[in-house]
This record gives C-alpha cells, sequence and structure tokens, in this order.
C-alpha cells in the first residue's frame, strides 16, 4: 500500500527529502533491533558488504527510482512495472543463489510477465494518456533493485536475525540520503504540510522500512528466493487498488486480466506440492 499512497507523499516532500525522513522516522523505531541478538555471531567483512549492497541498491535506489517514477507516472504504472519482480528474482537468483527454477515456478513468472505487458497495453490506450518513457524506466529500474534486495537478503538471513537485518540496512539508507535530504530540508517550508500528511508519512516509513522488511526477511529465511519472489506480484495488486480506490485512477478490462494472470502465478507458486509415498523395498 506504501507504493500507491506514496503519489499523495512525493506531490507535498521534493523525493530526497521524503526518502531522509522515512529512514529517519524508521532509525528511531528500529534503534533497539540494531543489538546482536544472543547466539547471533559477529558480523564478518562478507555480511557488513552485503549489507550495504541490500540498502543500496533496495533501499536507497529503489526509494529514489520508485518515488521518481511513481511522480512522473501513477500508481497503476508502479503496478505495471512491479509486476516484473519474480521473472527478475527468479533470474538473478538461478544466477548467483544456483537455486533451480520448476516447471511451476516458471510459468508462474510467465504469467506474472504476461500480466506486466497486458497492463502497459492496456495502459497506453487509457484516456489519460500513456506513461512518460523516463518515469517507467525509472520503475523498471526499481524493478531490479528489488529482485537484487530479494536475493542478497536471502543470503543474510543466513547468519543475522530479520531484525537486525532491517535495522542495520535501514541506518544506511539514512547515511547514503542525509547529504541530499538535507540539501532539499533547507528550502524545505515544513509549515505548509497538513496533519494528515505527516499521519501519511508516519506510516509510510513505518510500514516502508520496518514492517515490511522484518516481514520479507522473516519469510526469506524459511523460502527459497525465486518462490518469494513471485509473492512479490501482491504488490502491483495492492498498488493498483490503492491507485483506484483512493486515488481515483482509471482500471480497466485489461487492467482486471493482467492481475488475475499475476494472481494464478502465486498460487502456481505456492501451492502445496503433491507428495510422493515413500516405496518399501522388502528386504
Amino acid at each position: 500500500s506504501y507504493v500507491g499512497l506514496s503519489k499523495l507523499l512525493v506531490a507535498v516532500f521534493p523525493v530526497f527529502l521524503l526518502a531522509w525522513l522515512r529512514f529517519g522516522i524508521a532509525a528511531v523505531a528500529m534503534l533497539h533491533w540494531v543489538r546482536r541478538v544472543p547466539g547471533e555471531a559477529s558480523l564478518s567483512r562478507h555480511d557488513r558488504w552485503l549489507l550495504f549492497w541490500e540498502s543500496f541498491l533496495g533501499n536507497f535506489l529503489f526509494s529514489i527510482c520508485m518515488l521518481y517514477g511513481v511522480a512522473l507516472s501513477s500508481a497503476v504504472a508502479a503496478g505495471v512495472a512491479m509486476a516484473g519482480i519474480p521473472a527478475a528474482v527468479a533470474l538473478l537468483s538461478w544466477l548467483f543463489l544456483r537455486e533451480r527454477i520448476g516447471p511451476r515456478i516458471g510459468l508462474a513468472i510467465a504469467c506474472a510477465g504476461t500480466g506486466m505487458v497486458l497492463l502497459a497495453v492496456g495502459r497506453g490506450s487509457t484516456t489519460d494518456g500513456a506513461v512518460s518513457p523516463l518515469g517507467f524506466a525509472l520503475l523498471l529500474g526499481a524493478v531490479l533493485c528489488e529482485a537484487c534486495y530479494v536475493v542478497i537478503g536471502k543470503r543474510l538471513t543466513g547468519n543475522l536475525s530479520p531484525r537486525r537485518i532491517s535495522a542495520l540496512i535501514n541506518l544506511w539508507g539514512l547515511a547514503l540520503v542525509t547529504p541530499l535530504g538535507l540539501w532539499q530540508a533547507l528550502s524545505f517550508d515544513f509549515a505548509t504540510v497538513r496533519p494528515a500528511i505527516w499521519g501519511l508519512l508516519l506510516f509510510y516509513a513505518l510500514a516502508a522500512s520496518m514492517v515490511t522488511v522484518w516481514l520479507w526477511m522473516k519469510g526469506l529465511a524459511q523460502v527459497p528466493a525465486p518462490r518469494a519472489g513471485v509473492f512479490s506480484v501482491l504488490l502491483p495488486v495492492s498498488a493498483a487498488a490503492i491507485g483506484v480506490g483512493v486515488l481515483g485512477e482509471p482500471f480497466t478490462t485489461v487492467h482486471a486480466l493482467a492481475f488475475g494472470l499475476a494472481l494464478a502465478g502465486l498460487l502456481l507458486a505456492t501451492w502445496p506440492a503433491r507428495s510422493t509415498p515413500a516405496v518399501t523395498v522388502p528386504g
């Protein structure tokens, strides 16, 4: 939901200032998560680098691409692009984690990809015009960043607790965006921001940096990366639902068909496999 609702926030706050406020609010909320839990190993140099790249790609760069992309397009357009996350995750997990892509996962990815193509075609035919090419390119950049985020997160969950991962990558995000956030804050009139927008900002910060990240890391510890990537089709569904229900953006039959394909892919990827009964060989 925070992807769709960010359309309201980028209309008020400059992008870098919004990202800085997001990471800052979440850093205060997650301060007690930074400590190492009992029995957890110390951070290795490899883990520190993974945390940096997890934050740079999945927090900092994703936020910039997504916020600018939504500002130049719409929440429904964000849903169009985000439907490509499962395919990107599966490809990267095959390349870097050597995780096998089974037939059902492959078919699920095909469903999501087909839905993205349908949405792109349907979006171009709506009455309010086509999406800005730059905006859509930025949203596709966000897709690649989110895919890297899932794959690197899978590596991190083998050594660190989900809560500590969430807190540390948020701190990295805050450090990376602080210079740009301060630069925009110096010329911004905070007195013009309505109380409802501050409340939305609080929800956005906690949902984007705290709750969502913790849930992802907790799930990644138990689920293979390609299957986890297919769960991300719910991101475009919810983003478009917010765009239509809250922001009043158009929703056509083509959009409904595309999201039906995305949900079919989710079911294909997550439906329990039929167990094969064990065969007893007479001794």
